[in-house]
């Protein structure tokens, strides 16, 4: 299991940093996280639990995400705009 609070720091500076991903699912950065998201834990709901302020929460367990997802993989999110939440142990991005 991989340590989503310490990559998401280790990472920040790749923030919004889409031109680096390479192996894409949509030309959309947004699309792309979801897509992604989608992959490693799919469900039955919408991706989007929550909005407010300019920002979103997703719905995806962050300890089910840990479980299963790469190094990499939590790059290419971070480089999609997706933001780790420490006081909730959640996904968000702004809008």
């Amino acid at each position: 299991m991989i340590d989503l609070v310490s990559l998401f720091e280790k990472y920040g500076d790749e923030y919004l940093e889409f031109q680096s991903v390479e192996n894409r699912y949509s030309n959309r950065p947004d699309l792309h996280a979801f897509n992604l998201l989608d992959t490693l834990l799919p469900g039955h709901t919408d991706i989007v639990s929550a909005a407010g302020h300019g920002e979103i929460w997703l719905e995806v367990d962050a300890l089910e995400l840990a479980e299963v997802a790469t190094e990499e993989q939590i790059l290419e999110l971070i480089r999609c705009g997706v933001r780790y939440n420490k006081e909730y142990e959640l996904l968000a991005m702004f809008v």
